[in-house]
This record gives C-alpha cells, sequence and structure tokens, in this order.
C-alpha cells in the first residue's frame, strides 16, 4: 500500500485570498497527521501565492511526521531549503503565470543546474526528489543526477480519466517507468491531479511507494472536515 502525503498549500491559498491568518495551514497539518497521512507536503513558490516563509518554518517545527518541501531551483529558495532543512526537497519546474504546476521538470535539459541544486540539498542532509513525466529518459537523467526519490506527474493520466476517456496508455507509462525507476535504484512516488475517483489505479501499481494529494483532500475537506478527507483518501488507497 502507498503512502500518502497531504498537501496543505491550498489552505493557505484560502487564507491569503482575504489576506488574513485563517485558516492556518500548520493546523490543517496537524489535522492531517492526527488522520493518519504518512508526511506533510507544501510549496514554497517565488511569488509566495499561498505558502509563505513564516508557514514554512512553523510547519516544520510542527510536523511529526515528515516535511516534503516542493521548490525550485531559484538561488533564494534553494537557500530557504537549506536553511529549514524539512526531510525531503520535491524540486519541481515553476513558472510565475501559470496556475498550477504544468507538466515535470526536464531534468535532461537543464542537468547541469539540477545536479548543482541536488549536491546542495543533500550536504544539508535533506532527501532529494525530483518531479518528472514518466520517461525513460528524465527516469535516467533523475538517476545520473544523485537524486534517490522521484515523483511521476499523473497530470495526463487524470485528465484523461476525468474526462471519461480510454487513460490505459498514460496508466501503462507509468507502470512501465515505475518498474525502470525501481529497477535503477530510485524510490517511486506519483502525484498531481490524484483524487477520490482516480487514485486508485495508480495505488495499485507494484512499488508504488506515496502519493502526494493536495486540492482533492482540501476540496472534500470543505464538506466533511480535513481529518475525515484524510481518513477517506488513506483508506481509498488501501
Amino acid at each position: 500500500m502507498p503512502k500518502l502525503g497531504v498537501n496543505i498549500d491550498h489552505v493557505a491559498t484560502v487564507r491569503e485570498a482575504r489576506k488574513t491568518f485563517e485558516p492556518d495551514p500548520v493546523e490543517a497539518a496537524l489535522q492531517a497527521e492526527k488522520a493518519g497521512c504518512d508526511g506533510i507536503v507544501c510549496h514554497l513558490r517565488k511569488d509566495r501565492r499561498h505558502i509563505n516563509d513564516d508557514d514554512l518554518g512553523s510547519i516544520k517545527e510542527a510536523v511529526t511526521t515528515r516535511l516534503n518541501l516542493e521548490m525550485s531551483v531559484d538561488p533564494q529558495i534553494v537557500d530557504i531549503a537549506c536553511g529549514t532543512k524539512p526531510d525531503q526537497a520535491t524540486i519541481v519546474p515553476e513558472n510565475r503565470r501559470e496556475v498550477t504546476t504544468e507538466g515535470g521538470l526536464d531534468v535532461a535539459g537543464n542537468f547541469d543546474r539540477v545536479k548543482e541544486v541536488i549536491s546542495s540539498l543533500a550536504a544539508c542532509g535533506i532527501e532529494v526528489s525530483l518531479f518528472i513525466d514518466p520517461e525513460e529518459e528524465q527516469v535516467k537523467a533523475t538517476s545520473e543526477a544523485g537524486a534517490k526519490v522521484l515523483e511521476f506527474h499523473t497530470g495526463r493520466f487524470c485528465e484523461a480519466f476525468n474526462r471519461g476517456e480510454d487513460y490505459s496508455k498514460e496508466l501503462e507509462d507509468i507502470v512501465r517507468m515505475t518498474k525502470f525507476a525501481i529497477q535503477e535504484g530510485l524510490t517511486a512516488c506519483a502525484g498531481h491531479g490524484l483524487n477520490y475517483q482516480n487514485a486508485g489505479p495508480i495505488a495499485r501499481i507494484e512499488g508504488m511507494h506515496e502519493l502526494n494529494i493536495g486540492h482533492s483532500i482540501i476540496s472534500r475537506a470543505v464538506f466533511v472536515g480535513l481529518y475525515e478527507a484524510v481518513r477517506e483518501m488513506k483508506d481509498l488507497i488501501k
């Protein structure tokens, strides 16, 4: 059974809609842990559109499971990560104009910079994961750059599933690349667009270590509360 990482970014998104102090992402992290999640995920973006620097420090102090910081290769963000020392850092592509992360990191095309950032983070005792598309070239580059973990971008699979289209190719790509990643000595995780309807096929992939899910759980929490929303997702991926 895969582990569950809960992304709490969109609790901060609601707070920032009014530029106030609630809801508190730290409380969200504590509720998610109480409900049985295996880790907390947050993304410190360069534009600070949701999680901010103070949040990150407070979340790091509060989390008792694992903190996975999503981040770009921006030098300032790398310095903050090295100072905060989350348990894990997941390097993602970042475009200021995007609504959410659009596709995986092009590790092969930005190899030197990615490798440099991995080295900096690893030197601080931070486990590094790369958020990539399920493509052989990117898996190989991830391994060669020195990361030990990868997270497959599941966006294409989720979009096909949600539209009621044939998603067999997209699912098979993830299945095949998960097997390949494990052969390369990497830990395989997955995330992006996963929800209560489409997470099942990804959770059943042999060797899948962890699913990282945020928006769907926070959306569900509006109606049933965060504790119950996390419990429902934990039960689903079993």
